[in-house]
């Protein structure tokens, strides 16, 4: 199978030809791809006489926009980018030596590795270990007492609530037993039984006066009558 030869072709005729047949095939293969692939596709050629041809499945203007802006994009992260990560590695490298420097420090606030300190580098040791004892000592006494108001605060309204409800207790104790009295004694009741005792006592006594009167009246008569016989009486 003869391979035709990719040079160019000098017969002006022919080349045109086949310029032609490639363009409408390029062209063709473009839109399958974006049919298949859901590409979007600008393709722009110029033949050897200026002449512009354009194929897209969108907008060539839009796609063109649309390359421009991405070539930016990456011209400018091209430009930053050994800057940027020369920023992130310092950055890093400060992390990491500020934090090997805060661990040492807290070995050392934990009594390891004090072989390497001086006299004066405990003397700090110490000082700032007091500092933070006594700091931790007085935010634990605050709280122990923040606590300990909190309790009496409850305790006081505990004691007052148990105080409301002894009083309604009282209350309806003592209402309870005023109906119970009220049931057993009726004020009208007295007053009628009073009054028929009253009654009773006058009736009586009027009875006894009158059972008296009667009999001194008897006594009386019977003496009159008694003189009367014997001739006794006054002159």
């Amino acid at each position: 199978m003869n391979k035709i030869r990719i040079e160019k072709i000098e017969n002006l005729p022919a080349r045109q030809v086949t310029f032609s047949k490639r363009r409408k095939g390029l062209f063709k293969k473009a839109g399958e791809l974006s049919v298949l692939c859901d590409a979007e596709v600008a393709i722009i050629v110029f033949s050897s006489t200026d002449k512009l041809y354009e194929f897209s499945n969108s907008s060539t203007v839009d796609v063109i926009a649309r390359f421009k802006l991405c070539t930016e994009d990456v011209e400018e992260g091209d430009q930053q980018s050994p800057n940027e990560l020369q920023l992130v590695t310092d950055e890093c490298m400060r992390l990491n030596m500020e934090l090997a420097e805060k661990n040492h420090k807290l070995r050392h606030m934990e009594g390891q590795d004090l072989e390497e300190l001086k006299i004066d580098e405990l003397q700090r040791l110490e000082n700032m270990i007091e500092g933070g004892l006594s700091r931790v000592l007085q935010t634990k006494d605050q709280r122990i007492m923040s606590q300990i108001l909190a309790l009496e605060t409850k305790g006081a309204e505990l004691t007052e609530a148990n105080n409301l409800l002894r009083q309604r207790l009282g209350t309806l104790s003592n209402g309870d037993g005023n109906k119970a009295s009220g049931v057993l004694s009726d004020p009208g009741i007295s007053t009628d039984e009073e009054g028929m005792r009253s009654g009773s006592c006058t009736i009586a006594t009027s009875c006894f006066s009158t059972g008296s009167s009667s009999s001194s009246m008897d006594d009386s008569s019977s003496e009159y009558t008694l003189s009367l016989k014997l001739g006794l009486l006054p002159r």
